[in-house]
């Protein structure tokens, strides 16, 4: 059974991760954690100490349960830069600030660091308005490239083909060929995959709360820094860090917003993607890292999330997730594995770490944080 931890300042409370019930019993590895999420509270996904909070969260972790592997997400400047109006010198900050809690993290925890940058950031020129068509268009909250059209009409592909701000309109059918090898079920799949051109973002029933500044960039490629060994795309990254592990402990670090143009480090150049397709921050890519495959069907952007959001869905406190994800890096790794990040729900589900903390925030309304122990090993 996978625990969670709930601390929301005020209050602490364990639920089962599966079923949302709560459970009672509190042993030392749970108060261990307890006691690092009511030292270490989140400052909020656009608080100067976003990225300070995961380094030291991180590290508090590993005095107490000694990992060989360890996943690290920082994400702040990546809400700052999406809604935020930034000069290229504050950007220039943000940058180096980000890379110096990763400085800090691998100078006081003496691991190996991947790190691994999810790609740039370019400014937002406009929305394609697609709420007043006869079908349904969806898309996820962060996306701003893809939507899913839903029993379309022959004049809702007439006047999409005919928008400049499109780039492409794909079939399920297309898709599912595309990615022939991929797991998962192609009939969660929208009937058809709209791509927006880079700077727009589709304007669909329910998302684009808030304004926005930046939006992901092209990333057909994104930038990767290791010592040792090469990964020629995001697919073979997995394979690096567990060849690695046999001869060191190693951190798998992920920058939110940054691109090849942006890294500070040597690094080596990284396919995000296949042809036209590259992946933009979220599950889909976070999932390829971790799994070493193509991850394109399991929540697929424009699905139809709400038809399985019923009452007695399992995993209540993991967003859209409805299990967690099979054969991710560290839920077979056989060594101790923590994750901390700001990225949500993320940290939990896709690294599969024995341990996790992440900022229990959504759209970003700061509540608290929240652990996931997957493994009840001992401290």
């Amino acid at each position: 059974m996978s625990l969670a931890i709930i601390d929301a300042r005020e209050w602490q409370r364990v639920f089962d991760l599966r079923t949302g019930a709560g459970v009672e019993e509190i042993n030392p590895l749970l108060k261990m954690v307890m006691d690092i999420q009511a030292r270490r509270p989140y400052p909020g996904d656009l608080d100067d100490a976003g990225n300070r909070w995961v380094t030291d969260t991180a590290l508090d972790l590993i005095a107490g349960y000694d990992p060989s592997f360890v996943y690290l997400t920082y994400a702040r400047q990546f809400f700052v830069g999406r809604y935020s109006v930034l000069t290229e010198r504050e950007w220039a900050g943000m940058v180096s600030s980000v890379f110096g809690e990763v400085n800090r993290f691998v100078a006081r925890s003496g691991f190996t660091p991947v790190i691994v940058g999810t790609g740039g950031m370019i400014p937002f020129v406009d929305f394609i308005d697609v709420t007043r068509l006869d079908g349904l268009v969806l898309s996820t909250h962060w996306s701003a490239r893809y939507a899913g059209l839903h029993d379309g009409s022959r004049r809702d592909l007439q006047g999409l083909a005919a928008l400049p701000e499109i780039e492409r309109i794909v079939p399920r059918h297309e898709f599912r060929s595309f990615f022939a090898e991929c797991p998962g079920d192609a009939s969660r799949m929208p009937e058809y995959l709209l791509v927006a051109r880079p700077g727009y973002m589709f304007r669909t029933v329910g998302g684009a709360f808030r304004k926005v500044r930046r939006v992901p960039a092209p990333a057909y490629a994104i930038p990767l820094a290791a010592e040792s060994g090469v990964a020629s795309s995001i697919t073979d990254i997995r394979r690096l860090v567990v060849e690695s592990l046999r001869e060191r402990k190693i951190a798998l670090i992920v920058v939110e917003g940054l691109g090849m143009d942006d890294f500070p480090w040597p690094h080596q150049r990284c396919e995000n993607g296949r042809g036209w397709f590259y992946y933009e921050p979220g599950d889909a890519q976070y999932l390829t890292l971790t799994t070493g495959r193509h991850q394109v069907f399991e929540y697929p952007t424009g699905y139809k999330y709400f038809d399985e959001d019923a009452e007695k869905k399992e995993y209540p406190l993991s967003g859209y997730f409805t299990s967690v994800p099979a054969d991710t890096i560290a839920s077979g790794l056989g060594v101790r594995s923590l994750a901390v990040g700001n990225r949500s729900m993320l940290m939990h589900m896709a690294p599969g770490a024995d341990i996790s903390i992440e900022c229990f925030a959504r759209n970003l309304f700061n509540q608290g944080t929240m652990a996931v122990i997957h493994r009840m090993g001992t401290i």
